[in-house]
C-alpha cells in the first residue's frame, strides 16, 4: 500500500501536536516514528489508522494505483498498540475464529499453525483474561502479522516482551512483513532497526517563540 501525506497537522486545543507532515510512503516500505515520549508518536499512528481525524491535512491511500477512500481503508489495516485492548471473555481459540471471520489468513495459515508461532496452542481454551501481559502482547503481534492486510501499525511493539520474546518478534517481522507497508512508533531503536526510513516527530513541532 502506498501512501501521500500532505501537509498532516493534529492540535489539542491550541498546542500543535505535529505540524505540515508532507512525505511519500512507497508500497512495502518500512518505516519508524520516533520522538521522546510524550511527543506525538502514537497520536500519529492513531491519524494514519483513521481513528484520530487530522486537524489539517490529508492522508491518501492507494493500493496497485486505485485510491483507497477513508472509510474503507479500515478492511485493509491492522494496529497492534498498548491502549487498545483484547476481548478478554474469549479464549484463545473463540477470539482467533471472532477475528478471522473480518479478515483473511496471511499465507493460507490456520489456527492451528497460527497458535504454534505465538507459542500459544497450549492455551488455547482459556479465557485471555488469564493471559499474561508477554502472552497478550504476542496475541496482539500475532492477530496483525497473520491477517493479509497490507498496512501494518505497531506501536511500542515489544512492550511487555522479554529477551526471547523480541527475538520472537523480529523474526515474525522478518516473515511476515516483506509484502506490507509497515509503520512502528517507539523510542526503542531493537523495535525499528530493521527500517531504513524514519519520520522523527520532534522536527514536525511548532518552534515556540521567545
Amino acid at each position: 500500500m502506498e501512501l501521500k501525506l500532505d501537509q498532516v497537522s493534529k492540535r489539542y486545543q491550541f498546542e500543535w501536536i505535529f505540524k505540515d507532515i508532507t512525505l511519500r510512503v512507497p508500497s512495502f516500505s518500512h518505516w519508524a516514528i520516533t520522538g521522546s515520549n510524550g511527543s506525538g508518536k502514537s497520536t500519529l499512528l492513531k491519524c494514519l489508522s483513521g481513528m484520530n481525524p487530522l486537524t489539517q491535512g490529508s492522508i491518501s491511500y492507494f493500493s496497485g494505483g486505485k485510491e483507497i477512500h477513508g472509510n474503507e481503508i479500515f478492511k485493509s489495516l491492522v494496529v497492534s498498540a498498548p491502549y487498545m485492548e483484547l476481548p478478554e471473555e474469549f479464549s484463545l481459540r473463540e477470539l482467533l475464529e471472532f477475528h478471522f471471520k473480518f479478515k483473511i489468513p496471511a499465507g493460507n495459515l490456520n489456527l492451528e499453525e497460527m497458535m504454534e508461532i505465538m507459542y500459544l496452542k497450549n492455551h488455547q481454551n482459556k479465557p485471555v483474561s488469564q493471559f499474561s501481559s508477554g502472552m497478550k502482547q504476542r496475541l496482539k503481534l500475532g492477530l496483525c502479522f497473520f491477517s493479509n492486510c497490507q498496512l501494518v501499525l505497531l506501536d511500542e511493539p515489544t512492550s511487555n516482551l522479554d529477551e526471547q520474546g523480541i527475538a520472537w518478534y523480529l523474526e515474525l517481522v522478518k516473515q511476515f512483513s516483506k509484502d506490507r507497508t509497515l509503520f512502528i512508533c517507539s523510542n526503542n531503536p531493537k523495535e525499528y532497526s530493521f527500517c531504513p526510513n524514519e519520520i522523527h516527530i520532534e522536527n514536525f513541532k511548532v518552534k515556540q517563540k521567545l
